[in-house]
């Protein structure tokens, strides 16, 4: 196992504290309600949410095809319910989600859904 992998490895698995400390690091989170399920949103719109009933986190991706992708990759991490299943979302295992993925697919999200001008700032500063 490379370097890289067994850190990935040993930093498998995110708690509450992570998740909220990762999605509000992002410019224009904050915390909020979904279907009035707690939530991350990002300049009000809809970021991540914990899912209770089975310690999952909901992440939108950029198509139902990636998904499936996902669902394929790594049926340990990801899964869907009926009710995801014809939409671009995934499920990901917090027990199984490392940090590094989560801020990856996060990052994703946030420049989908941000307001376009706060992404050129943080893009032109960085």
């Amino acid at each position: 196992m490379t370097k890289r992998a067994n850190k990935a490895a040993s930093q498998a698995g995110i708690t509450r504290a992570q998740l909220r400390k990762i999605a509000l690091s992002f410019p224009a989170a904050s915390e909020g309600t979904s279907y009035g399920k707690p939530s991350f949103l990002v300049a009000g719109k809809f970021f991540t949410r914990l899912r209770d009933e089975d310690g999952s986190l909901v992440l939108i991706v950029g198509s139902i095809d990636e998904r499936d992708m996902l669902l394929e990759s790594d049926p340990k991490l990801f899964h869907i319910t009926n009710h995801y299943r014809n939409y671009p979302a995934v499920l990901a295992r917090m027990s199984l989600l490392d940090p590094v993925r989560l801020r990856a697919m996060l990052e994703r999200r946030w420049r989908a859904i941000a307001p376009k001008k706060l992404v050129k700032q943080i893009d032109a500063a960085n």
